[in-house]
């Protein structure tokens, strides 16, 4: 499944790296990318694991920068 989500509050490219290279180490993913410009993940995970790797995404997100949040796009 794809799916992407806006990060709210993202200010740093530095940041935008540190979190996508965080969320690919997530078990499910099968890739990430964080666009620091767009401020938006974009996120393709297995079906099965998907809403725990949005959780874990969410928690990697804060870890790096606890402002930031994780809005699915409509």
């Amino acid at each position: 499944m794809k799916k992407v989500f806006v990060i709210e509050d993202l200010d740093c490219a530095h940041c935008a790296a540190k979190m996508e290279e965080a969320i690919k180490k997530i078990d499910g993913v099968n890739s990430a990318t964080v666009t620091f410009f767009t401020q938006k993940l974009t996120l393709d995970a297995s079906d099965d694991k998907f809403d725990k790797v949005v959780k874990e995404a969410q928690k990697a997100i804060k870890k790096v920068d606890p402002a930031c949040k994780l809005i699915e796009k409509v």
